[in-house]
Formats: structure tokens, sequence, C-alpha cells
């Protein structure tokens, strides 16, 4: 009877609470008020959760977007006194009541007396968060080549356009529960700066795109590798006893792995199953992505007048960041996602060979970026930074289902280290951002051969020895070149003259940048319009090099471009029924015809061109 009773008991108690409301575990942003005191978490050294608190001052409405809410507070406790909001506290957790709020992400940005923090609701993240497949890459930004400071400045304003002001006038801004709230500060918000992590790089090619994401918000910090290994090797073998990620935890976001390393940091603001939710901004807001998430570890905490930030370095892949929405970065624990494998082998003519590899993001904007940093990096740490230098560029890209891009190139003079690596980065950029599907790349490798002398030769004569040539016959057509010493080279070509030719021919002798310039202005052909990914695969392939000697014979017979196609000494009926129907794609006539091409190779980087004629016998 009692065990009766008891059952009965409990069974009204079931029923009644289960007609009570839940108590959410988020706290609603409409029952905030002013003067409300929060707890805050998040690390400033080392693995240990430190607890902060948050005066709520007020609610901000349309700052960071339309019918979007951001919560004004004042932060207190820790080293905030000192330093105000720290660079690396984006995404750290708020809880009124036990209820999670959401995340420290916006400050007044520099030299505010007071740590003055806008914090993002943590529904609006979650909210914005979904987890759908990728959009196309070809909506994404684009790097702009060639790679220089300036243009990767250009890019990032582009890409990171979430940085300007949200609410352009006070007049925009809402202010609910805090009357004394000037709606002015709604201005002066901005994400609280990331910091971003070089590790490997030489200050000499690092410091000035480092300079670029400095204009964008971000802290660049410089670190080598005996700064990350320690947290390395303590993980190695022991993943399984390390805690499970916590909010208020350091979290990074890995761009590039390997003997150079490059990634962001902030700060879990929940973790939900094995959802992850952190930083309640933007990283630089391109919607779904997949990059490494990983373990961080925070060093120390640098005060500054200008910008306090936590100094920490990424560790061991937890996960994938698939979201980078306007309230958070969002991702997933578990595997990590598939990143380019990047094998640079430097041989150096004083003996030495060094191996590198790397693993980069696959992403339109940073995939090409650190691609170039890395070999321009490599370069500049390994051989001479200052005077003329020569290299040899020999490797591939391998595209996913699609085939191979091929490099074979010499680069010579003041500027050749940035030649070498924005050679094999404009075809990879060129791939990504094409616009008839998208791009894998399965891998990047690269042997170069470096030389501390010019290694450049300028066309100076070309001729043909003997008579008149006749149809059908073959000539040797001689070219000399005097090298940067002033010592003469002779190359030989043997041309065979086409049977049905007659009359007077042209001959062209030239170097590969000439010649584009010359098929673009006299034949039209522009190689990069192509008309589909093979096509555009085989004209990277086929592009002019610099150790290249190009010999053209031109007669003027009729030709035409035929869909990005150039095709010589065509029927005069073919010409007649193309020029008629020119549904099946684009159609240019041409009045000189190429009659034979012919390259040779050479150990230098050829400059120049000449043009001699020939007058074929009857």
């Amino acid at each position: 009877m009692p065990m009766r009773t008891a059952a009965t008991i409990l069974a009204l108690l079931l029923f009644v609470a289960a007609g009570l409301p839940a108590q959410s575990r988020s706290f609603p942003v409409d029952e905030l008020r002013a003067g409300m005191v929060g707890i805050g978490k998040t690390v400033f050294e080392g693995d240990r959760l430190d607890e902060f608190k948050v005066h709520i001052l007020g609610v901000l409405r349309n700052v960071i977007g339309t019918r979007r809410n951001l919560i004004l507070a004042r932060l207190e406790g820790g080293p905030l006194a000192n330093t105000g909001v720290i660079a690396g506290m984006s995404g750290s957790p708020v809880y009124i009541d036990g209820r999670l709020l959401g995340a420290v992400s916006y400050s007044l940005g520099q030299f505010s007396k007071e740590p003055i923090a806008g914090i993002t609701p943590i529904d609006e993240m979650t909210e914005a968060a979904t987890f759908e497949g990728p959009r196309r890459t070809a909506a994404r930004v684009e790097l702009q080549m060639p790679l220089t400071p300036d243009s990767l400045r250009a890019s990032l304003r582009e890409a990171f356009s979430w940085m300007r002001p949200f609410a352009d006038s006070p007049s925009d801004v809402q202010i609910l529960g805090g009357t004394s709230v000037n709606a002015g500060i709604g201005t002066l918000l901005r994400p609280i700066a990331t910091p971003l992590t070089f590790g490997g790089f030489d200050a000499s090619v690092i410091d000035p795109f480092a300079s670029a994401f400095r204009d964008q918000g971000f802290v660049p910090v410089m670190a080598g590798a005996s700064m990350l290994a320690p947290q390395l090797a303590q993980s190695a073998g022991t993943a399984a006893q390390r805690p499970a990620l916590r909010p208020g935890d350091p979290v990074g976001v890995a761009l590039m792995s390997g003997d150079l390393e490059f990634g962001a940091t902030g700060t879990v603001t929940d973790v939900v199953g094995n959802r992850v939710y952190a930083f309640g901004h933007p990283f630089y807001g391109l919607g779904p992505i997949r990059f490494p998430m990983t373990r961080a570890h925070v060093l120390t905490v640098l005060p500054s007048l200008a910008s306090s930030m936590k100094i920490a370095s990424t560790g061991d892949v937890i996960g994938t960041v698939q979201q980078d929405r306007a309230t958070t970065i969002a991702g997933t624990l578990g595997p990590g996602p598939s990143m380019i494998p990047v094998r640079l082998s430097l041989t150096s003519e004083r003996g030495t060979k060094e191996t590198f590899q790397m693993a980069i993001v696959e992403d339109q904007l940073f995939t090409p970026m650190l691609a170039y940093l890395s070999i321009a990096n490599t370069l500049s740490a390994y051989e001479r930074q200052n005077g003329a230098a020569s290299y040899v560029v020999r490797g591939s890209a391998v595209v996913r289902d699609r085939g191979t891009v091929t490099f074979e190139d010499l680069f010579t003079g003041d500027q050749s280290s940035a030649g070498a690596a924005a050679y094999v980065v404009a075809p990879i950029n060129f791939l990504l951002r094409n616009a008839f599907e998208d791009v894998e790349l399965d891998g990047l490798n690269l042997e170069i051969d470096a030389s501390e002398e010019p290694r450049s030769a300028t066309i100076e004569r070309a001729w043909v020895d003997g008579g008149r040539p006749k149809p059908g016959s073959t000539i040797d057509l001689k070219v000399l070149f005097r090298n940067y010493r002033g010592d003469e080279i002779t190359r030989t070509v043997p041309m065979q003259i086409p049977a049905n030719a007659q009359g007077s021919l042209s001959v062209m002798v030239s170097d590969g940048i000439r010649l584009s310039q010359w098929e673009a202005r006299e034949l039209q052909i522009q190689p990069l319009q192509t008309r589909g990914l093979p096509q555009m695969i085989r004209v990277l392939n086929s592009a002019r090099k610099n150790n290249r000697l190009y010999v053209r014979l031109l007669g003027r017979d009729a030709g035409a471009v035929v869909k990005g196609e150039s095709l010589s000494s065509l029927p005069p009926s073919v010409l007649s029924v193309m020029e008629s129907d020119r549904n099946g794609g684009s159609f240019r006539p041409l009045q000189n015809a190429m009659l034979g091409e012919w390259e040779i190779s050479t150990e230098f980087a050829v400059v120049g061109s000449r043009t001699l004629t020939l007058n074929l016998e009857e």
C-alpha cells in the first residue's frame, strides 16, 4: 500500500510538471534590465577558467544588422581593469542566474579607458549557424593578382566588409533598459580584434601582409615553432585524457599547418552535443566553410594601451569549423576537414637541399594567399634577400578528377622570388574562382633550384643562311643571344616550310611575353577566355614561359579564332559556313595565318624579339 501511494504521488508530480514551462538554458534578451550582474568565463592564462563580472548597461537594437541585438555591458575582474577588453576574448560566455546570455564579442576599439563590451545574444548565434552544405566557391571574394600588400589589402577590405560601422548614425540605434546610455556608442562598437598567429615566417616576408590584416581589425602575432611545440608534444598520445571542450576555453581556427603555421584564436561560447559556437562575431564572414578547429593554449595576456591581447597558439585538431556568420563561427567536434598538402623542395647551388611540408585550407581567398606566402617565405629565408637571384621552378598542382597543371619555368633578377611565387599561385587563383564548376586541389608539389646570379639573355639577331627557300623545304633559323655577362650564344631552329606556302612569309622570334602581347593585338587571341575547366587547364599548361624561345611562321592565308582556339589556313568554304552561322559560339576572322610554330628550351630567361621576311621561290 505505501508503494502504491508513492507511485501515485510521483505520477501526480510528473503530471503537474508536464504542464509547467521548462526553463530555457538561455537568458532571453527581453528579460534584461540595466543593473543586472552576470558572470563571464574565459581563460587568461594556461588552461584555467577564470570568472569576471558583467554589469548590464542596456540593449542596443539594429546595431549589427536589422533586428539584431547587442547587449552593452561593463566588465570587471581579473586583469580587465588594466587591459580593457582583450583581443582573444571573443566568444567568452556570459551567464545570468545560471543561464547563458551570450558571448562577449564587441569593444569600443583602441584607447578605451573602461572595459565596455558588446555581448551577442546566444539565441542569435545558434539561429545564424545553420549546418547546411557549402555554397559555390565562385561566389566568394577573389584574391587580386599580382599579389602585393596593396592588392591583398584591397581583397581583404572586400572580404571583411563587415568591419564597417553597423549603425551609420545614432538615430539608427534603439536603446532598451538603460536611459543613461548614449545611442552614439552603437556607431563606435567593433568586433573584438582576433589574434592571428604566424609561425615559422620570415619577418621581411610576413610583415607587409600582416599589416593588411591589421588594417582590418586583426592582431597579427609572430610565433616561432618553439612556442607551438610544448603543447603539441603534451597533447600527443593523450587526447583521450584531455577534458572536453568547455565554454570559456580558448579555441583555434587553423588555416595552415606543418613547417609553417597560420591560425586564429578566440573563445568558446557554448558546446551543445558535438556542436561548438564561438567568437560571437564573424571571422571573415563567408558563410559555409571547412576549416580545422583546434585546441588553443593561452600563454599570457599582453596589456597594451592600444590593444591588449591574449598570446595564444593553436594545438591539435579537434573538429571542423563549418559556419562563419555575422554573429558566430560554429562547427562540430570530431575529425578535421581535408586540407591541401604542399610539398616544396629547395636545392641551392651551394649544395644544400631542404624539403618543407605544409597543409593549407581549401578556400578561394586563403588557398592562393597561403601558397604564395609559403613559397616567398621559403625563398627569402634560405636564399639571398637582396640582389639578383635565379630560380628554376618545376612541379604540379593536381586538380581532383580534372587533371594536372604543370609548372616549369625560370625567374631571374631582383624580384625573382616574387615572380616564382606568383607563377605558381596565379593559375591556382584562376582555377579556384572559375565560373564553370567547383575545383578541389589534391596537392601542390614544387621543386625549386636556386642560384645567386642572374640568368638572362637578350635576342640580338635572327637570320637564315642561303638563298630563297623553297615550299616544302627545311631551313635552319639562327638566333643570336647575348647573356648578362656579354657572351654571345647561338641557337639553331629547324623550320619546315609548308608545301602549299607561297609568296612572302614572316618569321617572328620572340620571348613569351612579347609573343602573347602580339597575339592579343594582331590575332585577337585572349588566352584566358576559356569555355570550360578542361580548356582552362589546357590553356594554363600551354602558357608562355620565360626560358623559352618562340618562333612563329606567318602567312597571309585566312583563318579564324573559334571559341578561343586559333584555326589557321581554313578553306574559303569553311570560313563562309562559320561566318554565316555563328550560333555555335564566338567567331573572329583572321587575315594572318600561323603556318608553323616552334619553341626551344634554354638555360636562361629570354628577352626581346626579332622579325624577318622570307621570300619563297616560285
